[in-house]
């Protein structure tokens, strides 16, 4: 009798050389890829945060009266790390595990598909930190934060990065083929942008989408990020910490069952 597909995850180190591997491939293609994954949340930035910005002007958040660039910034850094995360953890793992069948051949050594999953996992969240480094950076340079506060958002992006990678992962096992991502996209990323305070403050929604929008994991990352960049600690760390914590360990769990289930087939 096979074992259940929703036992626990058998996690070991195993997961090492995969992220290994990932990790030599990738750094041949570090640097288009990094301007890639950097090129649009710094146009969206620009576009929107400067010329937006300038008929915007100040925005209130909580009592305190910030430049919208700042608060675009904020939202925008968050939402750089849910794409990066997304996109690693849909079309690359997708190749690798589909297309290209690497994840079979990794599986021919002593590593189980429970090592490989979370070793994708990993480096999507990696990924997605490396990424938003890069963005902070250029941020920093522009002089649109300066506080020291900021070196705690690095634990929490990460975070956020882990959390969206296995959301992505579980539509990575059920996809067919590179199409069925748009409904990921289109359903439940693009709505998240908008509804997660963002582009603007939340308090404008109404309130039954407000209350829908307080547990989305892009609006606890956003509440926990933007603070630091007004030089502020959030108002209630814990409770966005364990939502991004939540939504990261039952996703996991959810996709490395769905991905148990589809090699079995």
């Amino acid at each position: 009798m096979q074992p259940s597909a929703w036992r626990a995850p058998a996690l070991s180190l195993r997961w090492w050389p995969v992220f290994q591997r990932n990790l030599l491939v990738w750094r041949k293609l570090a640097v288009p890829s990094l301007i890639g994954n950097i090129a649009e949340p710094l146009m969206w930035l620009v576009a929107f945060g400067y010329g937006m910005g300038a008929l915007v002007g100040q925005v209130q958040v909580g009592d305190r009266t910030v430049p919208y660039i700042l608060f675009l910034a904020s939202g925008s850094i968050c939402m750089s790390a849910m794409n990066a995360a997304s996109f690693e953890a849909l079309y690359s793992a997708f190749s690798r595990m589909h297309v290209q069948k690497t994840w079979d051949g990794i599986m021919n050594a002593p590593v189980s598909l429970d090592d490989v999953v979370t070793a994708e996992m990993l480096w999507a969240a990696f990924k997605a930190l490396f990424t938003v480094t890069a963005i902070l950076g250029v941020m920093l340079a522009l002089g649109i934060s300066a506080s020291p506060k900021l070196l705690a958002a690095w634990p929490i992006l990460l975070l956020a990065g882990v959390a969206f990678s296995c959301i992505a992962l579980i539509f990575n096992a059920l996809a067919k083929g590179y199409d069925f991502f748009t409904y990921y996209f289109t359903l439940f990323l693009t709505p998240m942008m908008f509804l997660s305070g963002v582009f603007f403050p939340r308090d404008q929604l109404p309130v039954a989408i407000r209350v829908v929008s307080d547990w989305l994991p892009l609006t606890n990352a956003v509440e926990l990020v933007r603070p630091l960049f007004m030089d502020q600690w959030p108002a209630h760390p814990w409770r966005g910490l364990l939502v991004l914590l939540a939504y990261a360990v039952v996703s996991f769990w959810v996709a490395l069952a769905l991905t148990r289930r589809r090699f079995r087939a």
